[in-house]
């Protein structure tokens, strides 16, 4: 595991239940410009809860979107679900360089990670002095399952791609946030008070960042699965017909009332719920604004309910709004596709030397 950035152009790879992301940034004299990118769908099943489970049909997509995108470059990073990795802030001495840190976190492992240091992946980054005591300083340390690790990256290594880092997903959507919160009208409040809902496939996630850092994270099992399902069983369609249906329209009329409001409703109240109990935790940061994320956050009549039930500006992430784009890639196709693609953006973000 990294937690340093790269200095050359850098290939984000996000791998969902629903679909394998690739997109390649270049770091470029005011921000990034994006080189390439492709999405292609994964068989069910090949992904479950973010872990791999088809190592075939992981690699059959990733090779598939390599082809469509043909990057100028091979170096890849990858990101474990945040609920495979422990993520903890120690304190150590101000005096400690890295090789005794690293010291001090193997013989001190079993204090802060529950399973044996031999099936241990982990990396540290200094975060500076304390803000108390001046001869003390905070270490960010991250540790994950060796074979997570593993597993992604021989992903990687049979799709003809150079694994260069395996980051958490959370970090990298905290860094994609970095652009997205240009988008917010006013940048003196886009360090607080914004929640991101990412709506998935199988899940969405309700994220509360503070600062630019997550600080508050809910999943809960509901996502656009449920309302392809629903359209394959009523109207008859493939999973492929139905989730470009959903998106682009062209179902019977009777779609909007029996089968996309109920599925809406359900979603706000959810997002409804996910903040109530953000507040019943003690939060004391106002969430004002809702970031909406994630592949099914763009289905049709979603940004406008949760903007009329919570009484919040609601939206749609954009990460790449800023950054230049190679002349081959078509802008639209791009946009359509950039709410879903926040997490693969952090990745390549890594790039900025």
């Amino acid at each position: 595991m990294q937690l340093t950035r790269q200095a050359k152009g850098l290939i984000g790879v996000d791998i969902t239940s629903a679909t394998v992301k690739l997109i390649e940034l270049k770091a470029v004299q005011g921000g990034f410009r994006v080189e390439s990118y492709a999405v292609c769908p994964l068989r069910e099943g090949a992904v479950v809860e973010r872990r791999i489970r088809n190592m075939s049909a992981v690699v059959e997509a990733l090779q598939r979107a390599v082809e469509l995108a043909r990057p100028t470059t091979r170096l890849t990073g990858a990101a474990v679900p945040a609920s495979a990795a422990i993520t903890k802030t120690l304190t150590m001495p101000a005096s400690l360089n890295d090789d005794e840190i690293e010291a001090r976190i193997q013989i001190e492992s079993d204090k802060h990670i529950p399973f044996p240091f031999s099936e241990v992946a982990f990396d540290f980054q200094r975060l500076g002095t304390h803000d108390r005591y001046a001869d003390q300083q905070d270490v960010l340390l991250v540790a994950c399952r060796q074979q997570d690790v593993s597993q992604l990256t021989e992903a990687l290594l049979q799709a003809d791609l150079t694994p260069a880092a395996v980051d958490v997903e959370t970090f990298a959507m905290e860094r994609a946030f970095t652009e997205v919160r240009h988008q917010l009208p006013r940048e003196e409040d886009a360090s607080g008070g914004v929640a991101l809902v990412d709506v998935g496939a199988t899940m969405h996630a309700f994220h509360v960042l503070r600062n630019g850092r997550i600080t508050y994270s809910r999943d809960t099992v509901f996502g656009g699965r449920q309302l392809t399902d629903e359209i394959v069983s009523r109207y008859g369609l493939s999973v492929e017909e139905a989730g470009l249906a959903k998106k682009r329209g062209g179902l019977p009329e009777d779609y909007q009332g029996s089968v996309l409001e109920p599925f809406i409703e359900t979603l706000v109240q959810q997002v409804g719920r996910s903040l109530q109990l953000y507040y019943t935790a003690g939060r004391r940061e106002e969430v004002k604004r809702l970031v909406l994320v994630g592949g099914s956050c763009v289905i049709p009549g979603l940004q406008e309910r949760l903007a009329a039930d919570s009484g919040m500006e609601v939206v749609v992430a954009n990460p790449f709004l800023r950054m230049k784009v190679n002349s081959r890639i078509d802008i639209h196709t791009l946009a359509s596709d950039a709410p879903a693609m926040l997490t693969a953006c952090g990745l390549a973000m890594r790039s900025r030397p």
